[in-house]
């Protein structure tokens, strides 16, 4: 079922989609192989590297990125090669290099680290090959532009989902399962839920039990973490932050293992199928929905300046900045706007086309659904 609503998500990017995630961790459906064997670029058009990240973690890359990338290249007359390194660093690497010999007009990266990142950016650089950092900041790197959304606010969105959730419940304790470290997004959407979270946790008014950032963005570990921490605090927790739909997923899992799905809110992020059917049963209590296709086609408009030289042009796209504090600079950005996602909201992801309202709707979920109108 999966991979037929990817096969129409891809077909129809030229109409209308607007979708979400930082992490749909869903099983991919694109042969992981595939993206990395192609020649770079098929058509007439001129030629843009694109290296995404990982498939492992979040099928987000293969699912949605990738086509919808390709298809706003392709609107701006621009050829991409997309591939993706698969979490290996030294292939992540080997792609660049190759793309820069083969003489790519632009290249973006989503890059695995920052350390990575910046390397790929620094050789494209010394060849003379304009780079934009995409979805991730690559601390200490050289990229003149970045695209992604605004993390702080993403993180915003989740601690006021969990605090309104836990409003009428003074001193409940809160436990925290962070993104990766290494991942500058995971470090912005952690400001961001203690701009809202922390002055509560200082007055009294929640209680932070632990807060554990997961290597990877590994849901495996981040539903042992969960646990091992949940057990050391008595069994007892009132509500969980979770960085995405993924680790809310695991958290949940634990959860329920102690009869406690349902009753704890949990938040999210990515709005995926299976974050929101967790929202319909109510097992978590919301997620950010962040439209991939708006960062990939500022990243095409953006792409397309840049080939051109036309810098003039990619500032007027860029207007924004991000703070790189390694490399001590501004970086020139495009930040999108999130969206908070409950179950009185879940069917406008369903009605901006990304996720069909059968891959959510089946089973138990019928009759909410009905109720939404969610159809």
């Amino acid at each position: 079922m999966r991979s037929k609503t990817l096969a129409l998500v891809a077909a129809g990017l030229g109409v209308s989609l607007a979708m979400t995630a930082c992490g749909a961790n869903q099983a991919n459906t694109t042969d992981p192989g595939q993206s990395t064997t192609q020649a770079p670029g098929g058509g007439e058009g001129v030629k843009v590297g694109v290296i995404l990240p990982e498939t492992a973690s979040s099928a987000r890359w293969e699912g949605f990125d990738k086509p919808m990338i390709e298809a706003a290249m392709a609107a701006e007359g621009l050829d991409a090669d997309v591939q993706n390194a698969q979490g290996d660093v030294q292939k992540f690497t080997t792609l660049a290099d190759s793309m820069i010999s083969q003489g790519v007009k632009v290249l973006v990266i989503a890059s695995i680290n920052s350390e990575v990142g910046a390397s790929v950016a620094a050789k494209a650089k010394a060849r003379g090959i304009p780079t934009i950092d995409y979805d991730r900041l690559n601390l200490g790197g050289s990229s003149d532009y970045y695209v992604s959304f605004d993390n702080v606010k993403v993180g915003e969105l989740q601690g006021k989902g969990l605090s309104e959730a836990l409003k009428d419940k003074k001193g409940a304790e809160v436990i925290m399962i962070e993104g990766a470290p290494t991942d500058n997004n995971a470090t912005l959407f952690t400001q961001g839920q203690k701009n809202i979270l922390q002055p509560l946790y200082d007055s009294g008014a929640l209680k932070l039990v632990r807060e554990q950032a997961i290597d990877g963005w590994d849901n495996q570990k981040g539903g042992v973490t969960f646990e091992q921490i949940l057990t050391a605090n008595g069994g007892k927790v009132d509500g969980v932050v979770a960085a995405n739909d993924g680790l809310a997923g695991a958290v949940i899992n634990v959860l329920r293992k102690n009869g406690l799905n349902g009753k704890v809110p949990v938040t999210g992020q990515d709005a995926t199928p299976d974050g929101l059917m967790a929202i319909l049963r109510g097992d978590q209590h919301m997620t950010v929905f962040k439209p991939i296709k708006l960062e990939a086609e500022h990243t095409a408009k953006l792409a397309a300046a840049l080939a051109k030289g036309d810098t003039a042009a990619a500032d007027a796209i860029a207007k924004q900045t991000s703070d790189d504090p390694v490399g001590k600079r501004p970086v020139k950005s495009v930040l999108l706007d999130p969206i908070l996602i409950t179950k009185e909201n879940v069917k406008q992801v369903v009605d901006e086309g990304y996720v069909p309202a059968a891959d959510i709707c089946g089973g138990d979920l019928k009759q909410v659904c009905t109720e939404l109108g969610i159809s």
